[in-house]
């Protein structure tokens, strides 16, 4: 696939992505408007918890999944057997985690146990079963179709969030809570059905062979650490600051993530490339990654500048209850750039088998995330976060872009 092909691969996925990013967006309005920043910094701390542990759930077959699939589509069914009990395991086991870390750790007020139980099963059981359908089209090549899948949800939770405005119930998120796990279900089974060939039965599943799991542990290391930067800042937000001022910087670094999108479409394109060519065509793949290095600083530094001059919009949409959200992201631009190019890199080392270097890398960007928010939160409030985050994120990237580049140069130099 030549760059051009890559390009063309990008703008499909873009569009694909443009779609999520309304429902993103018009989602986040409405569950943010209606729980408020309080009871939405409560809401965004849980779930980020529940997002980052249900990374881990697939234990990284959702990557094995893509990877074979994209190299021979026969081998679906032989992952799919192996992947869906594996999923639901360690879902299960994740999910007496997630209580334990909420319960014992965190105790944000005003979280139910019914609203957790909602939260937890939905993200550490029904969406990384999701997860396996929208990887499964990756890997066949149908990556703007696998965008669209994944958008499904978000759709579904969309209609919902518009219905409980309507319907002014007296506990807003409870509601939310309740049909949240309904959603993810009925996503679920229209995927699988979408599919022309079923899943394989319960008759079929089995346990990974040793050689099936040692392939998945790096992916699955991967898989919890390449997440924890973008969900585990809102569980620390939730823990050190306010919960009005957790739900403004929840509200602000979702809007920075969602910026990255183009760049998230970039690499999905050429993802299957990278899997294909990456450790037997050397020379190609770091030529390839330059270009891909460039055109994420270019676009990043672009979408900074415009999220910066933009930001009374975000004050205006959101209007006074979240105010100093727009303030907010202006402190979060410095963290697009370091973001953008952490990303390119952390796919780059899944896709040329190097998964225990990002984890390496990515860990050393969470330890760093978990310092820095302890240390400039107490004194800064939300910039803190804002700069602990941009602290992690550029770590990861400075480190992640040497360690690509010095691996590739010897082999070309060869």
């Amino acid at each position: 696939m030549p760059k051009g092909s890559i390009a063309r691969g990008t703008m499909r996925t873009t569009l694909a992505l443009g779609l999520y990013l309304l429902v993103q967006a018009g989602t986040l309005l409405l569950v943010a408007g209606m729980l408020g920043p309080n009871r939405f910094g409560a809401f965004a701390g849980v779930a980020a918890l529940a997002v980052l542990l249900g990374t881990f759930a697939t234990f990284g077959t959702h990557i094995v999944l893509l990877g074979e699939v994209a190299k021979d589509a026969s081998q679906r069914g032989e992952v799919l057997a192996y992947a869906i009990p594996t999923t639901l395991a360690f879902g299960t086991l994740l999910l007496g985690v997630f209580f334990a870390i909420s319960l014992l750790a965190l105790r944000i007020p005003g979280i139910s146990l019914s609203v957790l139980l909602a939260i937890g099963a939905t993200e550490l059981l029904l969406q990384p079963l999701f997860t396996l359908t929208v990887y499964e089209h990756h890997g066949l090549g149908r990556i703007a179709r696998s965008q669209l899948l994944r958008t499904l949800p978000l759709m579904l939770r969309l209609v919902a969030a518009g219905c409980i405005v309507l319907a002014h119930p007296a506990d807003p998120l409870n509601a939310y809570a309740t049909v949240y796990p309904l959603i993810s279900l009925a996503a679920l089974v229209l995927a699988i059905r979408t599919f022309p060939a079923a899943w394989p039965s319960p008759k079929q599943w089995r346990a990974p062979r040793m050689a099936e799991f040692r392939s998945t542990v790096g992916y699955a290391a991967l898989a919890i650490t390449a997440s924890g930067p973008g969900e585990l800042d809102k569980t620390l937000a939730a823990k050190l600051l306010p919960l009005a001022s957790a739900g403004i910087y929840a509200v602000g670094t979702r809007i920075i993530v969602a910026s990255t999108l183009p760049v998230n479409a970039m690499m999905s394109a050429a993802l299957p490339r990278l899997f294909r060519e990456g450790r037997h065509r050397p020379a190609h793949t770091r030529r390839l990654l330059l270009w891909i290095l460039a055109a994420g600083a270019a676009y990043a530094s672009l979408v900074a500048t415009i999220l910066w001059l933009t930001t009374p919009l975000f004050d205006w949409l959101f209007g006074a209850q979240y105010k100093g959200l727009g303030q907010n992201i202006r402190w979060l631009c410095i963290v697009v750039p370091g973001l953008t190019l952490r990303m390119i890199a952390g796919t780059t080392m899944m896709a040329l088998g190097k998964p225990w270097t990002r984890v390496g890398f990515e860990l050393a960007g969470l330890a760093v995330l978990i310092v820095a928010a302890i240390v400039l939160s107490a004194r800064y409030g939300t910039l803190g976060m804002a700069l602990a985050l941009a602290c992690s994120e550029w770590t990861m990237a400075a480190v992640g872009i040497a360690v690509i580049l010095r691996q590739t140069a010897p082999t070309l130099e060869g």
